[in-house]
């Protein structure tokens, strides 16, 4: 460790005297965008830094159950580590929990300094890293919706949709949140740093949308991560459930993640979306991006839909894109290009749900757009009207299975993201499908023993 390190280290530690912060809580996403995390003293924060926090790699290969999947890298190679380093320059003081400071954790292979194929955080580096190449700077703007529940021990799952009443479609205040969930959230998000602008009860009872700033995306990713993690977090404190799965009951729709994103001709140039000449007001990066994202979408679906549930989000009368279009300002369209033109000028992708991995979702959307750039493409004419018409858009994968296997055989895609992520994400994504088909549900007992 360099005397500079040192000194920088001297001076965060004096930041968290002052702040009355002696606990440390270093975090970072698994495969599937879980927070993992260790609490450090601070007096110990400084040989974390130098020599890394040792956690087994085959976190990033453990189902939500606690099963590990046999994906290469874990079993396989003995169970061996992965060193996590503090980043201490993403230190943020948590509002709710006085004496504790979260920051970001750099994940490294210690056997060969070099980061490793899951980490989500890395997989999102390198393909910002391509799109550099080619002068222009992603920006992207997240929305994500959850379901807010309450302990029920009658309920099957043990849960209940909080305040369940109808019709507080897009509203705030007390009407739809009885118990002030979304302004005591909005404001400790705020104090964490994490760039919210706004936030309002959805479509479902119990379910709620809280918008962040637009911001470069690897920043846009990073704090989608933590928001994520905090709002779940907030939530057990008051012995609730915050849920981000993608349709958590039957007779409510689904939780969407709607990724806005636009490009700068570099670091601090104009928007390279526009081009007010041009059709549409869309200059050609922004066209091919587009035609990119449309061509690949099939396997981005994996990546946006991530799970079993994923997919009883989408078909007909859900208002959840199931087909591969895109309009002008059409809300029933799985790409949407919002109406503002010059500086806001940007698209919409509707395709991702709440459970998805930020990380990977931008990482996939971005490689798409990217190699819609390379190639030139162009996209089909908009879609006008409402759309959900199989007669006008081909049908994107309707299972997870279908999903993996279109995102295998998308040998452009999977060239951009890495062949050792590929194999990784199919393998314990495969193992999640294998382990699903043989479990017996409570749909199966109701509809068949009775009657055979």
């Amino acid at each position: 460790m360099s005397a500079h390190d040192i000194s920088q280290i001297q001076e965060h530690l004096a930041r968290l005297a002052a702040l009355d912060v002696d606990v440390v809580r270093v975090v970072y996403p698994d495969l599937i965008g879980t927070d993992r995390a260790r609490d450090v003293l601070v007096e110990h924060l400084a040989g974390a830094c130098e020599h890394g926090l040792a956690f087994c790699r085959a976190v990033y290969h453990t189902s939500p159950q606690g099963d590990v999947v046999p994906v290469e890298g874990g079993l396989d190679a003995g169970l061996p580590d992965i060193a996590v380093r503090p980043d201490l320059s993403t230190l943020r003081p948590l509002p709710w929990e006085p004496g504790v400071a979260s920051c970001l954790g750099e994940v490294i292979d210690p056997a060969t300094g070099q980061t490793v194929p899951e980490s989500p955080r890395d997989l999102l580096r390198g393909v910002l890293d391509r799109f550099a190449q080619h002068g222009l700077v992603p920006v992207a703007g997240p929305e994500l919706e959850y379901f807010l529940c309450e302990p029920d021990p009658g309920a099957p799952s043990g849960w209940r949709r909080y305040a369940e009443a109808p019709g507080n479609v897009y509203t705030a205040g007390r009407r739809g949140d009885p118990g002030g969930h979304l302004l005591r959230t909005l404001r400790h998000l705020r104090d964490l740093g994490l760039g919210v602008s706004m936030g309002n009860h959805e479509f479902s009872s119990g379910q709620f949308e809280i918008n962040l700033t637009h911001s470069a995306a690897l920043d846009a990713a990073d704090r989608t991560f933590l928001f994520k993690a905090a709002i779940k977090e907030l939530a057990r404190a008051e012995g609730r459930l915050a849920t981000f799965m993608a349709k958590p009951f039957n007779d409510e729709g689904g939780s969407g993640f709607h990724l806005h994103l636009s490009c700068l001709a570099g670091a601090d140039g104009p928007n390279a979306f526009d081009d007010p000449s041009a059709p549409y007001g869309l200059s050609a990066t922004a066209r091919h991006a587009i035609a990119g994202v449309l061509a690949h979408a099939p396997a981005l679906a994996a990546l946006a839909n991530p799970t079993v549930n994923s997919y009883k989000r989408f078909g007909p009368g859900t208002l959840a894109p199931w087909l591969i279009d895109w309009g002008l300002d059409n809300r029933s369209a799985m790409l949407r290009i919002p109406p503002e033109r010059g500086a806001g000028t940007r698209f919409e992708l509707r395709l991702g749900d709440a459970g998805a991995n930020p990380y990977l979702l931008l990482a996939g959307t971005i490689a798409a757009a990217l190699l819609g750039i390379r190639a030139g493409q162009e996209p089909p004419a908009p879609l006008e009207g409402y759309g959900y018409d199989t007669s006008r858009a081909a049908v994107l994968p309707m299972t997870l299975p279908a999903a993996l296997d279109a995102f295998e055989a998308d040998a452009e895609l999977t060239d951009l993201l890495g062949k050792g992520f590929t194999a990784s994400y199919l393998a314990y994504k495969r193992d999640e499908v294998a382990r699903f088909h043989r479990h017996v549900t409570d749909w199966e007992f109701t509809e068949y023993a009775y009657h055979l």
